[in-house]
């Protein structure tokens, strides 16, 4: 069995060896380096070639998502698939958005780890190469130059795999403090974000927050009905039905021809 070729980018040295022991007990993983900045990440996995990459982002030199910018433009014949590993959670949409494999959140545990690696084994297999499929230059310079600019996809895990979701084809979001559960054709996805972290990229033309746990897309609304309390509730094409907030329901209200 030819085994998938690891390199771990990690700047703190307890981190780095727990990630490395952890590689090693993996029979279907070789290490071939560990770095402890982004500008040797940089040079190694252009040097090295591996097939899976265990990126922290807060790194001395270049960022995670430099290291990620800068692979986009060396021409690279495969781009390998990328577990980020970090202690920043804001950097998590925009990581889906690059086609990360997976976001490990320090701290996690070995199982968390060993779920990632598979997921990313999946992945690759399924791309019938020793690679992960390249992404597109021109995706990734307008993900990392336009951080704030609306979605247009993202990424969505369901059975082992993962693909892009239209965010057209988003009816509506809905969460707890840390997993949102995304809507759309009559399937949910469940991502390890909390709603937060998409609020401020949601064309707000288009998307309406009615309460802090729900999202939704207007273009999916069959129809808003006030309640005995002067609140509307918001009935979705499909018949799911969300009460909006006060506040959001006299602005709707306010805002009605």
């Amino acid at each position: 069995m030819n085994k998938i070729r690891t390199l771990i980018a990690e700047d703190e040295p307890l981190a780095s060896e727990a990630l490395a022991e952890w590689v090693q007990a993996l029979p279907q993983l070789e290490l071939v380096a560990c770095c402890a900045d982004g500008e040797s990440a940089l040079a190694q996995i252009r040097a090295l070639q591996p097939e899976l990459v265990l990126l922290d982002i807060q790194m001395p030199g270049l960022t995670g998502l430099q290291v990620l910018r800068a692979l986009g433009e060396a021409g690279l014949p495969r781009r390998p698939a990328v577990i980020f590993t970090t202690a920043y959670d804001e950097h998590a949409l925009t990581a889906f958005e690059l086609h990360a494999v997976d976001y490990l959140l320090k701290p996690f545990s070995q199982e968390r780890f060993e779920e990632a690696v598979e997921h990313a084994l999946g992945i690759l297999a399924s791309s019938g190469t020793t690679g992960a499929p390249a992404l597109p230059e021109a995706d990734l310079e307008r993900s990392l130059q336009s951080p704030e600019a609306p979605l247009s996809r993202i990424l969505v895990r369901d059975q082992g795999k993962i693909f892009p979701l239209s965010v057209d084809a988003i009816e509506y979001l809905r969460s707890d403090t840390k997993y949102t559960a995304i809507a759309s054709r009559g399937r949910q996805f469940l991502v390890r974000l909390p709603i937060s972290s998409f609020e401020q990229r949601l064309d707000p033309a288009r998307f309406l927050k009615l309460q802090r746990s729900c999202i939704v897309n207007l273009d999916f609304v069959e129809a808003m009905t006030p309640d005995e309390s002067s609140q509307l509730v918001v009935q979705m094409q499909d018949g799911t039905r969300f009460t909006a907030s006060r506040e959001v329901s006299k602005k709707l209200r306010e805002q009605s021809i």
